[in-house]
């Protein structure tokens, strides 16, 4: 008994139905990797802003200058940020910084928090996506104890 060989049309009928489903497969890929990438540089500009405010107790109370150490580090177009300097004391208690007898056991640290938010477009620029899907909004927040 001879065995048939599949004609050469059959497998051109196959590539048809196939390429598309790849294709969609790749750019969902490509998209993930670049929201991942983001993601990344969004952190790492969070980091940043929180690295130069723990520096010392002049850079903690230096909002502007953590906001711009943040944006200078993503260097993207669209990124944000938002610094804030808080006090807490050893239980873990929030507390008011400077005030004497703030805290309990008279030890009280100084932290300092950037938010850092941005919009990324989406790789491909397809009108019929939902507007959901056609942006990626990352936000991070990194927090850091300043230096005593």
């Amino acid at each position: 008994m001879k065995r048939r060989r599949p004609s050469s049309g059959s497998a051109i009928v196959e590539l048809v139905v196939l390429a598309p489903m790849l294709l969609l497969l790749m750019l969902g890929l490509i998209q993930a990797a670049a929201a991942g990438n983001f993601a990344i540089a969004i952190s790492n500009a969070a980091r940043a802003g929180v690295q130069y405010g723990a520096q010392n107790h002049v850079t903690a109370f230096d909002t502007a200058g953590m906001q711009t150490a943040a944006t200078n580090d993503a260097n993207i177009a669209g990124v944000s940020a938002v610094a804030t300097s808080f006090c807490q004391c050893q239980d873990l208690t929030a507390s008011t910084c400077g005030l004497a007898g703030a805290c309990s056991s008279n030890h009280q640290s100084l932290y300092v928090r950037v938010v850092v938010t941005g919009t990324m477009p989406s790789v491909v620029d397809y009108s019929a996506l939902p507007a959901a899907l056609q942006t990626v909004t990352v936000a991070q927040t990194a927090v850091m104890r300043v230096t005593q």
